[in-house]
């Protein structure tokens, strides 16, 4: 057992184990490194002895630079709060540990300057590939990027990027969304979205959700951001004329959180005043009055996904680029138990 401190043990070099163990750096380099099976087996002993008796920890990031590998996952997330993000993050880390590569997480918080810093950290990093779920307002240092390693978008496209996109089939959710309201009886529609940004995914579930409106000639809708007048819009809302049952349609779990509590405030009966579906399935549905219907996004599939197409990229496949539309699975709860006229 040796007695050397963790500071000790930092400051131990290659050079120190081979002369402890009497034989040459390089054989030291092959026996940490993919060469060991050209050691002797007495050599690899001796070396094996030094490097425990000193405590040596190998470089590994020095190491994988030298091999042009550093077996490093870049990932750029827009809102690490959300909780999408933590579940599509968590699928890479899962598939990436699985592989032997290890996850840089780095999130803008939002702020475009936050982007383009975290652009230029993970390319110092020398990672090898990229995942990306975020504004994108940066396309040119994307785009940069994209030119020197293989890159994979979640969720949100980038204007001209030729890349892989691995996110949810949004136009089948919300349709899934609005059969299984009109089916429920409700009449009148209000959808809740976080501010559009540029973001795609918003984009493409608000004009789904206008789209089916206009093909469903006994439903009304409309749509509010989550904004400081969400509260009073929703209010205007629920005054209106009856056209029919009303309920809300919350476009992930952020407006499904704001349009809750907005409910809340406003005195209503969870759900017998007004019905409410959301998109993703967070840990807290089920405990809000007779708990939320939900549409569910498989995010362990698409974050383990996005691994998976960037494995393949990094293998050598110069193939078209690919999009991944996985579908939502529907949760039926109390929040859209269905209303009589």
């Amino acid at each position: 057992m040796n007695s050397f401190s963790a500071a000790q043990r930092s400051r131990v070099t290659m050079l120190d184990v081979a002369e402890r163990a009497g034989v040459s750096k390089a054989s030291v380099s092959r026996f940490i490194g993919e060469d060991r099976a050209l050691l002797s087996e007495a050599i690899a002993r001796r070396i094996e002895q030094a490097i425990s008796e000193l405590g040596y920890r190998p470089n590994q990031m020095a190491r994988g630079l030298k091999r042009g590998r550093t077996r490093l996952i870049g990932m750029l997330v827009a809102d690490i709060r959300n909780p999408y993000s933590i579940a599509v993050m968590h699928g890479v880390e899962t598939a990436c540990r699985r592989h032997g590569y290890s996850l840089v997480v780095c999130n803008t918080d939002r702020d475009d300057e936050q982007e383009r810093q975290h652009l230029a950290l993970l390319r110092a990093y020398n990672i090898e590939g990229l995942i990306v779920n975020t504004l994108g307002h940066h396309r040119d240092e994307l785009f940069e990027l994209r030119s020197e390693m293989p890159m994979v978008l979640v969720d949100r496209k980038v204007d001209r990027l030729e890349t892989d996109l691995v996110g949810l089939d949004n136009p089948a959710a919300i349709e899934m969304a609005l059969d299984h309201l009109e089916q429920r009886g409700y009449r009148d529609l209000l959808l809740v979205t976080e501010p559009f940004d540029g973001t795609s995914s918003r984009i493409e579930r608000v004009e789904s959700f206008k789209a089916g409106i206009e093909r469903r000639p006994a439903l009304a809708g409309a749509v509010v951001e989550t904004c400081e007048q969400l509260l009073p819009r929703i209010k205007t809302f629920l005054a209106q004329p009856d056209r029919g049952p009303k309920a809300l349609f919350c476009a992930n779990g952020i407006a499904a959180l704001a349009a809750t509590r907005v409910l809340r405030d406003l005195g209503c009966h969870l759900f017998n005043d007004i019905g409410l579906i959301a998109l993703d399935d967070l840990d807290w549905y089920p405990l809000v009055g007779s708990g939320i219907t939900a549409l569910a996004q498989p995010t362990a599939e698409i974050g383990a996904s996005a691994f998976e197409c960037l494995l393949k990229r990094l293998r050598g496949d110069n193939g078209p680029v690919q999009t991944l539309d996985f579908a939502a699975r529907l949760i039926e709860r109390g929040s859209t138990h269905g209303r009589a006229r």
